[in-house]
């Protein structure tokens, strides 16, 4: 994949954030030229400042609900491959936020893909949704790319119609029937409960604990028994590297979507992570806490089939690399830019991909 990205123009959005600043970093080390465009990065402690993400691409500060303003820059980045990250992505905040959280999540992304029809370029497109895009029933079973979609609280709801979104684009203005004629490829992948450093998004599970444990205090956990696909941020990362790949080699056998998650038989409650991050931690259950699901997985077949992902990480072992990271930030006096931070980072993305070196399709 690292010969394939060399070069290529790649739009990002959503680049100041947790996944997106990774992303652009993998790209920058592929020697990709990378266009970001996203609101500014939030708070004092973020990814983008510590690795000076805006250093390493065209860095455009702006909104996915200004149309105009992200037309101009699609057009001017004029991409081979859009990833488009930029969301309202906490669940939580959707409660305080609802309407934000549906604008942003839901007519950003077909603010995208209307923009994306007047490039007037071979492009492709692989859109970042969630794994709270299906109806969960929690019957324990893993849901599939066809399962129905849904979602009870805004957040999964915005991302649910994000998704119908695509879908309609897909169908009226990219249809692979035409492809010749609009040459554009369109995906959605749906991903969730991503660990690794750098993130300090509020009410995610590490980003408080890590930041419990700077402050040697004790986390609290709302919900200990509540069962996540747990993985590190290079996984899924990985997988959307791939579909962009896949679509770019092979654009009419491609899937409309895929899921990104560890194997079955990998997964942890919240209270195990806090036990294997080795965090101190007290239970306390709010019952006037807003609604969240209990157990949340995904069928990865599709994936494994069609694109060759294949988990590389354990969910302890995911847990290990994040508390890695941000015990080496917090050891740095400056807390930006710093060395071996990014050093750090660049050792676990090299690292990461030497052990995709038996996957067929890298």
């Amino acid at each position: 994949m690292k010969n394939f990205y060399k070069n290529k123009n790649v739009f990002i959005t959503g680049h100041t954030g947790f996944k997106g600043g990774w992303l652009t970093e993998i790209l920058h080390l592929w020697g990709a030229n990378v266009c970001g465009y996203s609101l500014p990065a939030e708070g004092k402690d973020n990814f983008f400042n510590a690795l000076n993400i805006g250093s390493k691409c065209e860095h455009i500060t702006g909104d996915l609900r200004d149309y105009e303003a992200l037309k101009t820059a699609l057009l001017n980045a004029q991409p081979d491959i859009i990833f488009h990250l930029a969301a309202q992505p906490i669940v939580r905040t959707s409660y305080q936020i609802p309407v934000e959280t549906f604008t942003v999540n839901t007519m950003g992304t077909a603010n995208l893909l209307q923009a994306l029809r007047s490039v007037n370029k071979r492009t492709e497109a692989v859109l970042i949704t969630t794994d709270k895009v299906y109806k969960n029933l929690e019957n324990g079973r893993a849901y599939q790319e066809n399962d129905p979609l849904g979602g009870y609280d805004p957040y999964s709801a915005s991302k649910a119609s994000a998704e119908i979104v695509i879908q309609s684009f897909g169908l009226s203005f990219f249809n692979p029937a035409k492809f010749n004629e609009h040459k554009k490829s369109i995906v959605s992948v749906r991903a969730g409960n991503v660990i690794g450093g750098g993130d300090w998004a509020a009410d995610r599970l590490l980003p408080d604990m890590m930041r419990a444990m700077h402050k040697g205090e004790t986390v609290v956990l709302r919900n200990p028994a509540a069962v996540r696909p747990w993985q590190h941020v290079l996984e899924p990362l990985t997988g959307y590297l791939l579909a962009a790949k896949m679509q770019y080699e092979n654009p009419l056998n491609v899937s409309n979507a895929y899921n990104f998650g560890p194997d079955p038989q990998d997964v942890l409650t919240v209270e195990q992570i806090a036990k294997a991050a080795n965090i101190p931690y007290t239970v306390m259950k709010d019952e006037n806490s807003p609604h969240e699901a209990n157990l949340l997985q995904l069928d990865i077949t599709r994936a494994k089939k069609e694109l060759g992902f294949k988990p590389q990480l354990s969910a302890t072992e995911a847990v290990a690399k994040t508390v890695e990271w941000y015990r080496t930030y917090y050891a740095e006096s400056t807390g930006n830019s710093n060395d071996r931070t990014v050093k750090l980072t660049e050792r676990q993305i090299s690292e990461y991909f030497a052990s995709c070196e038996a996957m067929p399709t890298l």
